[in-house]
């Protein structure tokens, strides 16, 4: 007769950390930060149909790295409890806050009472009245929440790229100033070096000025110009070039 075969909860828990970084691992990055206007969301994704950036609720906004059907769900499940609470209560009882604390125990009852956990991490984002208002946080696989300041990388290689944003980002910089910084820490992935053009960009903001809902995507024309924009201001700021036209409040395309 064979024994049974014990693990103990310590190597349990270690090794459903490995497995869920490892999953997360093998896709890329995302990036949520200030700029003068409101909160920036950037994701190195080709997909036009599957978004790791999504709309939650009016001031809300979403992003996820990670098995994309595993986040999704966490999505739809944010995306009911605002309309139900918003609808029981006022629009303006529903912050990101709440989400995040819903997000964290939902993530954190996964990774302790099943065998596999979930192979995510999301960011949650509420755009304030004023940029001191704005508040960014981050879930991790296991349920933990940090609430983090002016920006985030959440993804494998989080650490590195957090690193190179952290160079150049200022919470007061214009949105092709921000989305420069994103894109070129983003770009530097893995420390490994490549061109992030616009088809490789999944964009949006939440626009601080706009009236009711503030989420907004960029795309098409209008991300193609803001890109070539940062690249130019950046040129310019190390004499090498000159600035692009002001883009910023043209409409989307």
């Amino acid at each position: 007769m064979s024994m049974p075969f014990y693990v103990a909860p310590e190597q349990q828990m270690k090794d459903k950390a490995d497995y869920a970084r490892k999953g997360i691992a093998r896709g890329r990055s995302a990036v949520v930060l200030q700029y003068e206007g409101g909160i920036l969301m950037v994701a190195d994704n080709m997909s036009r149909t599957l978004h790791k950036i999504s709309e939650i609720y009016d001031r809300i906004g979403f992003a996820a790295v990670g098995r994309y059907p595993e986040f999704e769900n966490l999505r739809l499940m944010g995306v009911r409890f605002a309309d139900v609470r918003g609808y029981q209560y006022d629009r303006r009882d529903v912050s990101g806050r709440q989400l995040a604390n819903i997000y964290a125990q939902t993530l954190g009852t996964v990774f302790s009472e099943s065998l596999k956990p979930w192979e995510v991490e999301i960011v949650v984002a509420e755009v304030g009245d004023a940029a001191d208002e704005d508040e960014i946080y981050r879930i991790t696989f296991d349920g933990s929440i940090v609430d983090e300041q002016g920006f985030v990388a959440v993804g494998g290689s989080s650490e590195h790229v957090s690193d190179v944003l952290k160079d150049r980002f200022a919470a007061d910089a214009s949105l092709s100033a921000a989305l420069n910084a994103a894109t070129h820490a983003l770009a530097r992935e893995n420390g490994e070096e490549r061109e992030l053009e616009a088809s490789n960009l999944e964009v949006a903001i939440l626009e601080r000025a706009r009236q009711h809902r503030k989420f907004r995507r960029i795309h098409g024309r209008r991300l193609t110009r803001l890109i070539e924009e940062g690249k130019a201001n950046g040129r310019a700021a190390s004499g090498d070039g000159t600035s692009g036209a002001d883009t910023a409040d043209e409409a989307d395309e």
